[in-house]
């Protein structure tokens, strides 16, 4: 502390501005990992949780509506392969959902997902999912994509969540490289 008494005003002032810009550069580079960890603990913005196994049937069913998407920059045909089912609460349920590459090259898409409303996210729990990592398509070829997920039965118990009868779990198909798919 001696030290810290000892500088002069300006070295002061210099020293406590480099602290900040390190502490803000640190909390900037930390920002996008925290948000994701908040986002997953809480189910904020309709975020799903990753799991290994369900929990079990109870006896209380929910309908899930399932909604595709593709960037304009990606040349892919992304549907599910049925726009809706209904799933006992807890028990495992699988989708499929089929993509269709409609270039003339081999492209790598990323597939990113939310749920509504907004409040089910921390209840939709997803085992295996496609959208866990990038989906490469060749030329003209069309690719048959799973997931398996369940809702959490501590959906029935949340008071923000009593009156949803429905969950849309929308996916959005992306270039891995826009550069690339640029025609």
């Amino acid at each position: 502390m001696a030290g810290w008494k000892a500088m002069s005003r300006t070295n002061r002032t210099a020293a406590l501005a480099v602290l900040f810009i390190c502490f803000m550069t640190g909390l900037a580079w930390a920002s996008v990992p925290l948000y994701r960890l908040f986002c997953a603990a809480t189910g904020l913005n309709g975020t799903t949780n990753r799991g290994l196994a369900a929990p079990g049937a109870v006896d209380h069913k929910i309908t899930i509506d399932f909604d595709t998407n593709v960037s304009p920059k990606l040349p892919w045909k992304f549907t599910p392969e049925n726009r809706s089912d209904t799933v006992d609460i807890g028990a495992r349920d699988m989708a499929f959902f089929t993509a269709t590459n409609r270039s003339n090259k081999p492209l790598t898409g990323t597939a990113t997902f939310n749920v509504q409303p907004a409040q089910a996210g921390k209840y939709f729990t997803k085992i295996q999912c496609f959208c866990f990592t990038q989906q490469t398509l060749k030329p003209g070829e069309t690719a048959r994509m799973p997931v398996i997920f369940f809702v959490d039965p501590k959906i029935l118990t949340d008071p923000d969540a009593a009156d949803i009868q429905t969950i849309t779990l929308s996916y959005t198909f992306y270039p891995v490289d826009s550069a690339k798919t640029a025609s």
